[in-house]
């Protein structure tokens, strides 16, 4: 029996910190959900011991190992368990005059 797509559910992003859908980016055009707009995706490691690079392409986000190639983000969150604990979220340094 067939059974068509609807409309808008051929692709849903889910945040990496909380696994909400994701309705917005960050500054690193990662799909995030409202509350973690402001966090930073640390820097993943792989099984092999490399860094991933963050890539973003037609299909969505995606890390790149230089050993073992192309890896799509539900394996790469896999392989680092700890992201949900504590987002990091960007500091903001602004001088405020102090009043006297």
């Amino acid at each position: 029996m067939y059974i068509p797509k609807r409309y808008g559910q051929s692709r849903v992003d889910s945040c990496p910190f909380c696994r909400k859908t994701a309705t917005t980016k960050n500054k690193q055009q990662v799909p995030v959900c409202y509350a973690h707009k402001t966090s930073i995706l640390k820097d993943l490691t792989c099984f092999c011991g490399d860094y991933l690079e963050l890539k973003d392409g037609k299909f969505g986000i995606y890390f790149n190992c230089t050993n073992c190639g192309n890896i799509n983000i539900k394996k790469a969150l896999e392989m680092n368990p700890e992201l949900g604990e504590e987002p990091k979220t960007e500091e903001k340094t602004e001088s405020k005059p102090k009043e006297s």
